[in-house]
């Protein structure tokens, strides 16, 4: 008989880099500047590897396409995702190794990391110098967050994450991370890592755009519905008493009968809108 060769998993994970830095170019002076900046605040090319995507000609990938490459493909045990026009000058790699190091002994379970993010409706967590010169300095961190800002992200690697396959463009992709992290059971945080960024947001019409998609997209993604496995059916919801009442016995029979009429087998071919 023929040995097959197979490969244990071990309990412990590897990683060739500490770090990898992923960037979209759009103009490649300004991404040189920030890769030394990096350099000089310790990110050497030993414990890290720098990739990126050349947009400086056309949009080889637009940020959600080209964010789930960089995730497929670091090869880092964090994933630093961030834009070309940032610059380091206050924390380095040994700063930033430290903060996640202080994460993992509250909150193991983390999944990304942010310098700039949302906390709920009412407060933001900013922790940043912008292009008009003007510093935020949050001084409670770290702080739990629903959403990260996009200029600066570390996502580590072990956790998975990708970016939603059904949204396109530049914006509210660092929301979109962080509610991925959030449904598979991590947490999101603003860290004190400061850095430039030589922007003040650009909340343009594809900015507002997106937005109603973004709202589309998970309106439906968090919707209440009627689970089926091959042996149980039951109901899911965010509101508990919704929860209750979908799960007796009488609405799941309601239920099946709704969909025997409505939404036969045949519905389901590829190609049919369901």
């Amino acid at each position: 008989m023929q040995q097959i060769r197979s490969r244990k998993i071990e309990t412990g994970e590897s990683f060739p880099f500490e770090f990898t830095i992923c960037t979209l170019v759009t103009n490649s002076a300004e991404y040189q500047e920030m890769l030394q900046s990096f350099v000089n605040m310790g990110f050497d090319e030993e414990t890290c590897e720098f990739i990126y995507i050349d947009n400086s000609t056309a949009n080889t990938f637009e940020a959600y396409a080209g964010l789930n490459r960089f995730l497929r493909e670091a090869k880092g045990k964090y994933i630093i995702l961030c834009h070309q026009d940032i610059l380091l000058n206050q924390h380095g790699r040994t700063h930033l190794l430290g903060k996640i190091q202080d994460i993992e002994k509250v909150d193991p379970e983390w999944a990304v990391l942010g310098n700039a993010g949302g906390l709920n409706v009412k407060h933001r967590g900013l922790h940043l110098t912008n292009q008009s010169g003007k510093e935020w300095h949050e001084p409670n961190l770290p702080l739990r967050a629903q959403t990260l800002d996009e200029n600066f992200i570390v996502a580590r690697k072990s956790a998975n994450l990708s970016l939603s396959a059904d949204l396109q463009g530049f914006h509210f992709y660092g929301a979109d991370i962080c509610l991925v992290a959030d449904v598979l059971g991590y947490t999101c945080y603003v860290i004190d890592f400061k850095l430039i960024h030589k922007s003040d947001g650009n909340d343009d019409e594809r900015f507002y755009r997106l937005k109603k998609q973004f709202i589309k997209k998970y309106r439906r993604s968090f919707r209440s519905r009627f689970i089926s496995t091959t042996i149980t059916r039951f109901y899911i919801s965010g509101n508990k008493l919704l929860n209750i009442i979908g799960n007796t016995d009488l609405i799941l029979f309601f239920a099946r009968q709704y969909y025997k009429i409505f939404k036969p087998k045949e519905k389901y071919h590829s190609k049919s809108k369901l």
